[in-house]
């Protein structure tokens, strides 16, 4: 058996290093360990490379990261997926137990729960809960529900839901066999019992699981349970055409033509790998000089992006037009520009910008030459495009003043850098070879 371990996480920081230590016996006996980042802010993903065989970055949302963790799992060949939250702990020998469990046919399974928490009557909660899912035949994250892969991507994963994507597994398993239940314990965290006190939290999740059983918006639930579902925020990326001679100009003393516009090609298949990684909301690919290009053809065809003209006008006059036909279109939900020099440019910044905008009319990721490589707006405003001096290092400068003058509220992420003179390209190239 080829067993891998899925740990979703998201700003799990110095709390992450026990957990990932303590896998560490399975690893060295074959088990294959993926940690898959939700957007972190604290070091998690620094903190899980060393101590992990792969760490991805997915749309924020337990069910989201699981199933993209299944997934290089699967690529990886495991046959055995155990999902594991990152509060909880795994018995030593958990891959032993696991294959035994399953070694008599069963498609998938869970452990028993121990609390571990301040408050007493925590292990009578723990055994409430195992009686529960042995009597039911439904399983929670915290049991770390294992399920052949197989049978987990016949069912499509986990349903795209921002809380009880555990229950709605278990249930879609309970038609293919019962579970197999392991009395050996995992050990979760009760901080969030010890933190809103042991009644009230028993309460609410009782609640919580009626009012889904009964067919409440998961989203509504998840919001009472203290979540927050993942921000909105549609995405414009700003592309020229990779055309030799046209595209990335500044770069053919060093690459050639032919050579700047494959880099042009790169940059702008990575920032849509980016966007749709991300999974804030629709994207829009906004082409120049319009869409007949057969790079733009093919990503429409093959690939499903949605492509306007860029209208004519300089930069800014090009943006405001993007930004007001989405606004007309989706008047409520956020809006993010991007353009394709940024290949630093990853989904966490996105998510980051995307949260922003729930409390702020407006959102910048700077870049290093006095310009932006993001711009995020909540409403529309105009202003922020109009007589700035393009392409200079008051970009930046300038769009804080539109923005004052607006009396609009912004926040700013930390700054980036674009990909423009060839300097840029070498200290991009020494990036990657770095990393």
């Amino acid at each position: 058996m080829k067993l891998a371990v899925v740990l979703p996480v998201l700003n799990e920081g110095a709390a992450l290093l026990p957990r990932l230590q303590a896998l560490a016996p399975l690893r060295a006996r074959g088990v294959w360990v993926v940690v898959v980042d939700g957007g972190s802010t604290d070091g998690t993903c620094t903190t899980a490379q060393p101590l992990s065989d792969a760490v991805l970055v997915a749309p924020r949302g337990r069910a989201a990261q699981m199933n993209a963790g299944a997934a290089a799992a699967a690529q990886a060949g495991a046959d055995v997926l155990l999902f594991l939250h990152a509060d909880t702990q795994l018995p030593p020998d958990a891959d032993r137990l696991i294959e035994a469990a399953l070694a008599g046919g069963r498609a998938w399974g869970r452990f028993d729960v121990r609390i571990d928490g301040a408050h007493p009557l925590l292990p009578m909660v723990a055994a409430f809960m195992n009686l529960r899912s042995r009597l039911s035949g439904i399983a929670t994250g915290d049991q770390a529900l294992f399920v052949r892969r197989r049978v987990f991507e016949a069912l499509g994963g986990f349903a795209p839901l921002p809380l009880m994507e555990d229950i709605e597994l278990s249930a879609q398993l309970k038609r293919c066999s019962a579970p197999a239940c392991v009395a050996q314990r995992v050990t979760t965290s009760g901080r969030r019992w010890d933190r809103h006190g042991l009644w009230r939290t028993m309460v609410l999740m009782w609640r919580l699981r009626a009012a889904y059983a009964a067919g409440a918006d998961p989203h509504a639930l998840a919001l009472r349970y203290g979540y927050m579902p993942r921000a909105p925020a549609a995405v414009a990326v700003v592309a020229k055409a990779p055309v030799p001679g046209l595209a990335k100009t500044r770069l053919i003393p060093l690459l050639g033509a032919a050579g700047a516009a494959r880099a042009q090609r790169g940059f702008a298949l990575q920032t849509l790998a980016t966007v749709r990684t991300a999974s804030t909301g629709p994207l829009t690919l906004w082409c120049a000089p319009d869409t007949r290009h057969r790079f733009f053809r093919t990503l429409r065809a093959r690939h499903g992006v949605v492509c306007q003209p860029q209208p004519a006008g300089d930069l800014g006059q090009r943006m405001a037009a993007a930004m007001v036909a989405h606004f007309a279109a989706h008047p409520r939900m956020p809006w993010l520009v991007v353009g394709t020099d940024c290949p630093a440019l990853t989904p966490a910044h996105l998510q980051q910008a995307a949260d922003a905008l729930q409390t702020h009319d407006a959102v910048l990721v700077p870049a290093e030459d006095g310009g932006y490589v993001l711009l995020g707006l909540r409403r529309p405003l105009v202003s922020v495009f109009d007589r700035i001096h393009w392409s200079t290092a008051q970009v930046l400068e300038q769009t804080r003043e539109r923005l004052h003058q607006a009396g609009a509220t912004w926040v700013e992420l930390p700054a980036l850098w674009d990909v423009d003179e060839p300097a840029d390209w070498q200290r991009w190239a020494r990036a990657g070879l770095e990393g």
